[in-house]
């Protein structure tokens, strides 16, 4: 095989070439990628319309997607191959989320809607009316509770999953519609995002919002929390991600840590690994980007979408990517001996670094070249934490800190 350094073209395009016959084009789950390519991808196919999210689920063993086809899809991560297709809803499916234990899942969709299905036998366990159109959802981490968003009324809504009711609602919780929500690790807040350009953390005993972000200058799209909940990753129409230590409070006074230069288009989706080493996004510009989350820097950037990339994730074990595309495919990519491609290697070689593993949380971090590992033993989220105390602020006084 020719050397990768002698290539004249980007090793990692892993754009469908001619090559592929229509037999197998029409097979969902065929691995379809070029002889020199450094990641190998699978091509999952049966949606006929444009793909809004996707989620691995059931111990990454399966694929959760929703469509604007009016439908929502379990596929089987192995075979490639849908086992069932959920049909109910009468209009664009914008978000679903599995249940932990896998045995339901929730559904929001254009028809002001939420669904929750029974996985096993496809019917509906309940139906919610919101007040505008459903723009997300997702089950809490316990499994208790679901939030929504909507667009309209631009409301936070908080359901019980046993009885499908409403216990709380947020109206007019943005100023505009609210494009994501999330629960945090241990359950006890919700970010949103907005068209607003704002991002807020509503804390679900006090029922109150108890942080306010403002630091896009666009739409906000999309959100998540890393594993240990210290960290707070917003992505926006304005092509970046933003970084916020919601833990230790530092965001007042430092702000977000930036990661840009890494797509060309707006970005929609975000996603960290399970040891917060690494960050995902996907974007208009058709790609998925795989983020060095301690240097906010790109490792890889994996090209084939023909359309816009709307929701990303990535397994546990952090050997697999999944996106889905407006395109109306899902890919999965196989980056488990990514860090040894020649374009990562070059990567962290052009920022000068090395990994040294934190005395503190045991996780692996990134340090310069010319830092004696002897003296950084911490990654630079525990010298926070061991530095700054936290801060006990009231809501009062945080909803009245400035926004960054």
């Amino acid at each position: 095989m020719t050397e990768v350094a002698n290539l004249d073209f980007d090793p990692l395009a892993l754009e469908v070439t001619n090559e592929l016959n229509n037999e197998s084009r029409s097979k969902t789950g065929t691995w379809e990628h070029e002889d020199l390519a450094q990641v190998r991808y699978k091509v999952l196919r049966g949606h006929k319309d444009g793909i809004n999210s996707c989620q691995f689920c059931v111990n990454d063993t399966r694929i959760l997607t929703a469509s604007d086809d009016k439908t929502c899809s379990l596929w089987n991560v192995e075979t490639g191959d849908r086992e069932e297709k959920y049909e109910g809803h009468p209009s664009c499916i914008t978000q679903c989320h599995m249940s932990p234990d896998g045995s339901k899942f929730v559904s929001s969709c254009w028809d002001k809607r939420i669904r929750v299905w029974d996985v096993e036998t496809g019917e509906a366990l309940w139906t919610g009316l919101q007040g505008g159109i459903g723009t997300c959802c997702q089950f809490s981490h316990n499994g208790k509770l679901i939030a929504s968003g909507t667009d309209l009324d631009n409301c936070l809504n908080i359901w019980d999953v046993e009885n499908g009711q409403i216990i709380q609602s947020a109206k007019k919780h943005h100023g505009s519609s609210i494009t994501s929500c999330k629960f945090s690790p241990d359950d006890s807040r919700v970010c949103t995002t907005s068209m607003d350009k704002i991002t807020k953390l509503w804390d679900v005993a006090s029922k109150n919002v108890t942080i306010k972000l403002g630091g896009h200058i666009n739409i906000v799209s999309c959100c998540c929390f890393n594993k240990d909940e210290r960290r707070l990753c917003t992505g926006s129409w304005d092509k970046q991600l933003q970084v916020w230590d919601v833990s230790t409070g530092t965001y007042r006074s430092e702000g977000p840590v930036t990661f840009s230069k890494g797509h060309e288009g707006s970005i929609s989706a975000c996603k960290f690994s399970s040891d917060g080493s690494m960050l995902i996004s996907g974007s208009y510009d058709q790609t998925v980007v795989v983020w060095d989350a301690e240097n906010c820097g790109p490792k890889l950037t994996l090209k084939g979408h023909t359309d816009w990339v709307t929701d990303v994730d990535i397994t546990q074990d952090m050997k697999w990517i999944l996106s889905g595309s407006r395109d109306h495919t899902i890919r999965l990519w196989n980056i488990e001996n990514s860090d040894n491609i020649p374009v990562v290697l070059e990567n962290k070689k052009s920022m000068g670094l090395k990994i040294v593993k934190c005395n503190d949380c045991g996780k692996p971090f990134s340090i310069s070249q010319l830092d004696d590992p002897q003296e950084l033993k911490m990654c630079v989220f525990c010298r926070l934490q061991a530095n700054r105390p936290l801060l006990n602020l009231s809501i009062e006084e945080d909803l009245n800190m400035p926004e960054f």
